[in-house]
């Protein structure tokens, strides 16, 4: 239980961050394209955390050398390093090509259905874990449809419409939903934070040749937004993606969804501090009803569904601690 709780602050800290977050992306399309611009940011958040997987690996080292902790085998490394290198492409690869239709898509629709729109994996996200044979318990539905009307009262202030970027916004949608479920079947079994700097790295790399391809790049443009690239490198990919693959090892895929889903209502309360921008009553009664959502969500599961819970979290290892210490 007390794994839940962390995990579930840790994806409450990341949608803070990403909230934030959705300013920077909006101030930095303002000097370069989508490519460059997510390129750069992912080459940032890779370089971030390789001094934290150095220190990760040297404290390591240490406490199995002084408290006799058992050693992990060559077999089991070469499983690990397996599964970090096919998580890695796999969550790289949907990352890029999520991040970069998303950043396309804003071009071409208005913030509050791009915002709408991509919140959307709160309800892909459950749908998709019935094909993969994950049980949604049913106060998780509710809170749901309860999250969704939230989330159009926050987002939604004009006619609803299917355009040419909702329509990218709508695909954007159903990579991050994917993307939570790759990142779900993976985290377990590998170095949270290795696995987060290795799909920063493979982002990067593929947005190297649309940049050259589609976009000129200006160094004097990039300069010019140095603070957003700087935040959505540090922040949001550094630090936020990172936390939310640690967390989701101990949170249910939905229950991550719902809580990732408050990005919106801090990109608002964002938007209100920096940009100055005002709130409306209709937002503000949005912005409760999806915490409401949120807090539902938190109901305990059934005793038979907890016992597994905890039957799972017994069985990990107990140096996957160190990623919440030294995070």
């Amino acid at each position: 239980m007390q794994r839940k709780i962390r995990g579930e602050f840790m994806l409450m800290i990341t949608a803070l961050i990403w909230g934030v977050s959705f300013v920077a992306q909006r101030s930095g399309m303002e000097y370069i394209g989508p490519f460059t611009f997510n390129g750069i940011r992912c080459f940032i958040g890779a370089l971030v955390l390789i001094p934290v997987i150095i220190i990760m690996d040297r404290q390591r080292k240490i406490r199995q050398s002084t408290e006799s902790e058992i050693k992990t085998t060559e077999i089991e490394k070469k499983a690990a390093k397996k599964n970090l290198i096919a998580g890695g492409l796999s969550c790289g690869i949907v990352f890029f090509i999520s991040s970069s239709v998303q950043q396309i898509g804003m071009v071409y629709t208005t913030a509050g259905k791009a915002g709408f729109i991509t919140a959307l994996y709160i309800v892909i996200v459950p749908i998709l874990g019935i094909f993969l044979k994950k049980k949604v318990r049913p106060i998780l539905w509710f809170c749901v449809v309860l999250a969704t009307a939230g989330l159009y009262l926050l987002c939604i202030k004009e006619g609803f419409s299917i355009g040419k970027g909702d329509l990218l916004v709508v695909i954007c949608a159903f990579g991050f939903s994917i993307h939570i479920l790759v990142i779900d079947h993976f985290s377990p079994k590998v170095d949270g934070v290795k696995l987060s700097c290795f799909q920063f790295l493979i982002c990067g790399i593929l947005s190297i040749p649309f940049m050259i391809i589609f976009e000129t790049i200006n160094w004097t443009n990039i300069m010019n937004c140095w603070l957003p690239i700087i935040y959505a490198g540090v922040m949001s990919c550094g630090v936020a993606y990172t936390l939310q693959v640690i967390a989701q090892k101990y949170t249910e895929p939905t229950v991550t969804s719902l809580i990732l889903c408050l990005e919106s209502v801090f990109a608002v309360i964002a938007g209100i501090i920096i940009l100055n921008e005002q709130i409306s009553m209709r937002e503000t009664f949005g912005c409760i009803i999806m915490f409401a959502a949120i807090l539902l969500a938190q109901i305990p599961a059934k005793s038979k569904e907890t016992n597994k819970i905890s039957e799972t979290n017994e069985k990990i290892d107990k140096g996957e601690d160190l990623e919440w210490q030294n995070l």
